[in-house]
């Protein structure tokens, strides 16, 4: 038998929402992101490691990234050729790789958020200090990556800043180090991570420690929001406690809080974090869902992470549900007393979307967020409360750190129900009508 002929792998992905994003023939099992940036002016210089398996003999690759200067590519430590132009990185190595391979990249430029249909995402400066906020498509505005949700990979970030500054950063704190006015942060992030779910926060930022054990959280903020922050975080670590009572363990070694002295028009998410503005504390707990929300997708999100864009109910579905179970939790308002308010809301809007698939322009939708909860609220109606809080853990158990399907979620909901659920799921996740829903009493 003759060797088998290399390949070139695909400058895109196979997801029908953004198949512009992500590339095919290989994939990264890491990344090492060595970040030199200098804030007064916006400079990044980085060196980009990234351990890839190649399922078959590649001759070329290619990776995103946006308009840095890319004055060298190395291919297994050998200089490669390559070209660099609208957000892909194509790499020519050598000699064609196959099974497990390095790439290391030195990239320099002034970071910019991307553009997108969504907004601008990824990197992007503060009025004094930095943040990255990558949802869907921001993690190129940074670093260059195979970018698309179901390629995870393990990381190691070293992030060096003028020193009175402090980086927060997806991962565990493993070494800070001090040299001639600046400051170098090193985090790990060891379980397997989206790179849109990536980030590094730089700003003037006391830490504050919500919860030393058993999950270590902690909130860093300007130093004037402390007050505020002590009452609208006061109560996370009952909020941890109350979502892994209904999910199950928390998938991460630890939990941080950013907020930025800066406003901000959402919460962003990230692995093991979550980053708020200065408008979403405000000393009244007026927020206080949106701090639920977040920490659920470290469930519904991060550790189950959508195969591709179509499932993003998944997310946001489960997180707003979230939402609703800390509220009467809390002593707040029910459960279905918020199922009644949003049903009656949703069904005066038009029938026009389909939550398995709601189009790359509608994936924020809000109809995606609280349809998708109210299903979750139907389904727990239609097979009691044991055998949907059952499924909700060991969905987040049986797929921890894996990528999901709503294919997924049906079936292993047929099996907890013990009931053909096939018309149920046909009109709440494939039909555009709003069906109906029991919201008797709270």
């Amino acid at each position: 038998m003759g060797l088998s002929k290399p390949t070139a792998g695909a400058a895109r992905s196979d997801d029908p929402y953004l198949p512009t994003h992500g590339n095919g023939g290989y994939r990264v099992e890491h990344y090492e992101l060595d970040i030199d940036y200098k804030l007064a002016a916006n400079r990044l210089t980085g060196r980009a490691v990234l351990t890839a398996v190649a399922g078959a003999p590649l001759s070329r690759f290619s990776l995103d990234l946006s308009a840095f200067r890319v004055p060298r590519v190395l291919v297994d430590g050998e200089p490669a050729k390559f070209s660099h132009r609208g957000g892909k990185l194509r790499v020519t190595p050598a000699r064609p790789v196959e099974g497990r391979f390095t790439v290391e990249v030195r990239y320099v430029g002034n970071p910019t958020p991307v553009s997108s249909r969504w907004g601008d995402v990824g990197w992007d400066e503060l009025t004094d200090g930095a943040l990255v906020a990558s949802q869907p498509v921001g993690a190129p505005s940074w670093f260059p990556c195979n970018d698309h949700p179901s390629d995870k990979a393990t990381y190691r970030i070293a992030v060096t800043t003028a020193a009175p500054y402090t980086v927060a950063a997806t991962g565990v704190l493993t070494a800070r180090r001090r040299s001639a006015g600046t400051r170098t942060w090193v985090y790990e992030l060891a379980a397997p991570t989206a790179s849109y779910l990536v980030s590094v926060q730089i700003g003037r930022y006391d830490e504050v420690v919500l919860a030393a054990g058993p999950v270590p959280q902690v909130a860093l903020l300007p130093a004037r929001l402390r007050k505020n922050a002590a009452r609208d975080l006061g109560r996370h670590p009952a909020i941890m406690t109350t979502l892994e009572g209904f999910f199950g363990p928390y998938p991460f070694a630890d939990y941080q809080i950013v907020v930025t002295d800066d406003e901000l028009d959402v919460p962003i998410e990230a692995q093991g974090m979550s980053i708020f503005g200065a408008n979403h504390v405000d000393g009244r707990r007026t927020h206080e869902r949106l701090v639920v929300h977040e920490l659920a997708h470290q469930w519904f999100g991060n550790s189950l992470t959508i195969a591709d864009w179509r499932h993003i109910w998944l997310n946001e579905g489960f997180a707003t549900y979230a939402e609703w179970l800390w509220s009467e939790a809390s002593g707040g308002r029910g459960v279905t007393a918020h199922a009644r308010q949003w049903h009656a809301h949703l069904v005066a809007k038009p029938a026009d979307l389909v939550l398995a698939d709601p189009g790359p322009a509608r994936m924020f939708d809000e109809r995606v967020y609280k349809r998708g909860a109210l299903a979750l609220h139907a389904l727990r109606g239609r097979i009691g409360d044991d055998r949907f809080f059952a499924l909700l853990r060991d969905w987040a158990a049986r797929y921890r750190h894996a990528t999901v399907t709503t294919a997924q979620f049906v079936q292993l909901a047929g099996r907890h129900a013990d009931e053909d659920l096939t018309a149920f799921f046909t009109a709440w996740l494939h039909r555009p009508a709003l069906p109906g829903i029991a919201v008797e009493g709270d």
